[in-house]
């Protein structure tokens, strides 16, 4: 079993846009030209479309507006908490409906700050090439969550 992946960052906004930029304005931040399938065929994604509510899907808008499903929420407690499948496929070995588990807490420490944990799981599912996406995941989060998703707070 691998241990799970966890980030926990401050950022210096209050709880509930900490909580509304992580989600609804995921597509603003998320580095489109880095992390997304359209990268990997070469062009950008236009953005990301997340349906903010429990059964709302996360889903790529590609260069060509192709639409690939990231995952579902499957818990939704704003501006606390939210959890979603997840998982941005990639190689042809990553089989279609095969999901991690992100969970996102956000609490707030002070009038304009937050703390932000996320917390991946179950990445077992990729059996053989789980410990790369683990690897993978624990290097992507750095540059996506901890640079990209804290500067756009602090906008």
């Amino acid at each position: 079993m691998l241990d799970p992946i966890v980030k926990t960052i401050e950022v210096p906004c209050d709880q509930k846009k900490a909580f509304t930029v992580f989600l609804d304005e995921m597509g603003s931040w998320w580095p489109l030209d880095k992390f997304t399938t359209s990268m990997m065929k070469g062009a950008p994604a236009k953005t990301i479309k997340v349906d903010s509510r429990e059964g709302g899907q996360i889903i790529e808008v590609g260069s060509d507006d192709s639409e690939t499903l990231w995952g579902t929420i499957k818990r939704f407690d704003p501006y606390d908490f939210f959890t979603m499948d997840f998982h941005i496929p990639g190689p042809p070995a990553f089989e279609v409906g095969k999901f991690s588990q992100v969970e996102v807490k956000f609490t707030a420490i002070a009038e304009q700050q937050t703390r932000v944990e996320l917390t991946q799981t179950n990445l077992e599912v990729f059996e053989d090439m789980a410990e790369g996406v683990h690897g993978g995941y624990s290097f992507g989060w750095v540059m996506i969550f901890e640079q990209a998703y804290k500067e756009a707070c602090s906008a």
